[in-house]
């Protein structure tokens, strides 16, 4: 069991990695301090992606949302939500747990040794509830009403909050351009500042923007009860040990809540059941045709 476990946690590692490199596989522009502005920028991938990174070969949904409620788009704006709700629907916050660039980075940073790791922030209830003001307030609401003279309005989760745009696109840029240093300001000072911040959080509590700011996570996760990958406890079963909620680094009681809008489906929870009571549904589908056959 122990053998497993580590395998899929490997498995998940090398495909984290390798989404994070074909998603943001533009070498060049880390290096030159370029942005990619190829036909692919059209598309959205599913994970956090930020537009100006310079490794960046696709478009990042939640910006890509902002950006067309600001401008007016109506027809752009729909195209992206029905990607958000396509994605949600078929594979809910898995795309959290196994294809988003900055949760690979949560997940690099919470390996390294600390003096102390919490299974939980104080208020843990309440500071889960930001990131759905984030969805609300600075995703949708801002950028359709707070609009300039011309009736353009601006992506304002991504101006003044994203630590993925920062990480993977502001610091990057800055390093290369002498010329953009020169006219960084206060905004760029606060959003690094909020970056360190959650680096720091990152070593004490697994994944803190995953948990309590990303607006992505917020829409997929309402998904997950519905979504195709979903998990299964079977109650006959099932002893209620608690082995599941104790592996789940976000504390969930799988057991009790197998679709929590908060679960990433990184699959801890799958290995360590000792009874084989909590299944995915590629395992369900798998024993429902040998039944068949």
């Amino acid at each position: 069991m122990l053998a497993l476990d580590k395998k899929r946690r490997g498995l998940r590692t090398w495909v984290q990695l390798a989404w994070t490199a074909l998603t943001n596989g533009y070498v060049q522009g880390f290096t030159s301090g370029t942005i990619w502005k190829g036909p692919s920028k059209a598309y959205c991938v599913p994970g956090l992606n930020c537009y100006s990174c310079p490794g960046a070969l696709g478009a990042c949904p939640l910006g890509a949302l902002q950006s067309t409620l600001a401008s007016g788009r109506a027809r752009t704006a729909l195209y992206v939500l029905g990607f958000l709700m396509f994605i949600g629907a078929a594979l809910g916050r898995f795309v959290c747990g196994w294809l988003c660039p900055f949760g690979l980075v949560q997940d690099l940073l919470h390996k390294i040794p600390f003096v102390r790791k919490l299974r939980r922030l104080p208020g843990e209830k309440w500071l889960r509830r930001i990131k759905y003001l984030l969805l609300i307030g600075f995703v949708i609401l801002l950028p359709l009403f707070a609009v300039d003279a011309f009736g353009q309005g601006s992506p304002w989760f991504c101006k003044y909050v994203c630590p993925s745009g920062t990480l993977l696109a502001g610091w990057p840029l800055a390093a290369v351009n002498p010329m953009l240093r020169d006219v960084l300001g206060f905004l760029f000072a606060w959003k690094s500042l909020l970056l360190i911040l959650l680096i720091v959080l990152s070593l004490l509590v697994y994944r803190p923007f995953c948990r309590y700011l990303c607006p992505l996570g917020a829409i997929y996760g309402l998904l997950n009860p519905i979504s195709l990958y979903r998990l299964k406890v079977d109650a006959h079963r099932c002893t209620s040990c608690g082995h599941c909620q104790s592996a789940c680094k976000l504390d969930i009681p799988v057991w009790q809540r197998p679709n929590s809008v908060e679960c990433i489906r990184c699959g801890d929870c799958l290995q360590a059941c000792p009874t084989g009571a909590i299944t995915s549904t590629p395992a369900q589908l798998r024993r429902a045709c040998r039944g068949r056959s």
